[in-house]
């Protein structure tokens, strides 16, 4: 297997791809310049028709009005198979019958590669989950092994604290969501290095 290494704090490879827009239904052409200035998330996953990639898709889907919506975040997916499988795949399967996703067509491997994630040997993806800010800057990767979904809800935590600390330079404590506190290292770095236990509890952290 071929790995292009972390793209963390790299800029977001350049591609350009067939897609299928399970919104309209038809068949559009989509690059990194649809991207560029937006938050984005890129997930790539092994392929049509098999067990746990429609449950992270439909799960992604059912959650496109808060990462979307709220979060302005645009959404791709990306599997190795083609744009007519992938319209295939959304026509015959129960659980993406209200898809509203894009879904990138990949059969050579070559945008999977440039994120590192291609099983060279199977031709199919890993999963891997990419959050990149209107930078053009990944600032978050998640990539796992095939047997195993992730998790949207998660995903949507981190985006929202990526966009607060990037909006705020503030920085998000583990586990942090929306309301909780912070730690100002933009301003009181000085008085934070050594002392967070002053700032905040570990009781607050896990709350």
């Amino acid at each position: 297997m071929e790995q292009s290494g972390v793209l963390v704090m790299k800029q977001m490879p350049e591609f350009k791809m067939e897609a299928y827009d399970a919104a309209t239904g038809h068949y559009i052409e989509v690059s990194d310049e649809n991207y560029k200035g937006k938050w984005t998330v890129i997930c790539f996953y092994p392929a049509d028709f098999t067990f746990v990639c429609p449950t992270e898709i439909a799960a992604m889907n059912a959650h496109l009005d808060t990462i979307k919506g709220k979060l302005g975040c645009e959404v791709l997916a990306i599997s190795t198979d083609t744009k007519f499988s992938h319209k295939r795949f959304h026509e015959t399967e129960p659980l993406l019958k209200d898809l509203k996703l894009t879904i990138g067509a990949d059969p050579t491997g070559e945008v999977s590669r440039k994120f590192g994630v291609l099983i060279e040997d199977a031709g199919i993806a890993l999963r891997g989950r990419f959050l990149i800010n209107p930078d053009g800057m990944v600032v978050a990767q998640e990539v796992q092994a095939p047997p195993v979904g992730r998790s949207v809800k998660e995903f949507i935590r981190q985006i929202e604290a990526h966009q607060h600390a990037h909006k705020t330079g503030e920085v998000c404590p583990a586990g942090w969501r929306p309301g909780k506190k912070t730690l100002p290292v933009n301003t009181d770095a000085e008085k934070l290095t050594g002392r967070v236990g002053d700032y905040i509890t570990i009781e607050e952290i896990l709350s």
